[in-house]
């Protein structure tokens, strides 16, 4: 928790966060990330400043509970003074214990958001699906909570001044941002209406048109001019016996030649970022296994 700090920016945990999205749907499957079309809704994890704290904090954790379909989980909720936001004792349930940072207790608004990277703590937990190392496993928890419907409280979190500043979990907000137009893409939602801080607006602006270039890298048809032309100078090289080597495989596209001749192109899907890979045939049409995403392409 970043509290009068500095607040990191940009996108330099982007490869984890794509890696992450890749293991939700391989973990969850197509058909049970389309069951989390909905967003968790303002409403339902509003809290006032004349609520109970308690009370009201096991509302939110109810609903967070609810939301992430994890019926016979109950969340135990205190607070005390810590340095950073929120701390859930992974056990095997169905009793879990999360503490908040005292912080909270006048900053009530903002219960919803730890709570929810917490709850999926929980979530991930019970799936036993995680990455290896700290800081990796917290950015896949932020990915998934984004990514699930509960990640705009995250984000909306984030305030900045030149006096103060706020922002919760790994990510950055622009970060932040970026899985949230992954889904908003996905599922033809606008999470922004709900922002109440101005610097998540944003944010959320700068992740969508980072998100937005995914499907504009080719071989896929709606990539640009200057992209294109690099493609078939790549295609050119990689054809030549005597030419350049292939592009490497962590890069947007790589070719590999074919047992019965000609070649393959590999590329990342840019709904879920698996791999795909195409035979080099000119105008085809792919479909995702994994996120089941039909994308048209120019090999």
């Amino acid at each position: 928790m970043a509290n009068g700090g500095p607040v990191e920016h940009g996108f330099p945990h982007l490869e984890t966060v794509r890696a992450a999205v890749t293991a939700l749907y391989r973990r969850l499957s197509y058909d049970t990330v389309r069951t989390f079309s909905a967003s968790v809704p303002p409403a339902d994890v509003a809290f006032c400043d004349t609520d109970d704290l308690y009370l009201g904090t096991q509302r939110v954790a109810h609903e967070l509970v609810r939301h992430y379909r994890l019926p016979d989980a109950r969340m135990i909720v205190s607070f005390r003074e810590m340095t950073h936001a929120a701390h859930v004792e992974l056990t095997a349930g169905p009793e879990y214990f999360i503490e908040l940072n005292d912080r909270f207790r006048t900053h009530r608004r903002d219960i919803g958001a730890a709570l929810a990277h917490e709850v999926m703590h929980v979530y991930l937990h019970r799936l036993d699906l995680s990455f290896p190392g700290v800081r990796d496993n917290e950015i896949l928890t932020d990915t998934a909570t984004t990514y699930l419907g509960a990640g705009w409280l995250l984000l909306d979190a984030y305030r900045e001044d030149g006096a103060s500043s706020q922002k919760l979990g790994y990510l950055t907000p622009e970060e932040f941002g970026y899985v949230l137009a992954k889904r908003a893409l996905l599922f033809g939602e606008d999470p922004s209406v709900w922002f109440t801080s101005a610097q998540a607006y944003t944010a959320y602006g700068k992740g969508l048109a980072r998100a937005r270039l995914d499907g504009r890298q080719p071989p896929l048809t709606a990539a640009g001019w200057a992209g294109r032309r690099r493609y078939a100078r790549d295609r050119r090289h990689a054809q030549d016996p005597h030419g350049a080597p292939a592009v490497a495989e962590d890069g947007p596209y790589a070719f590999t030649p074919r047992e019965n001749g000609g070649l393959r192109v590999s590329f990342p899907c840019p709904t879920c970022h698996q791999r795909i890979g195409v035979p080099v045939r000119g105008r085809v049409r792919a479909r995702c296994g994994l996120c089941r995403s039909v994308l048209e392409c120019d090999t």
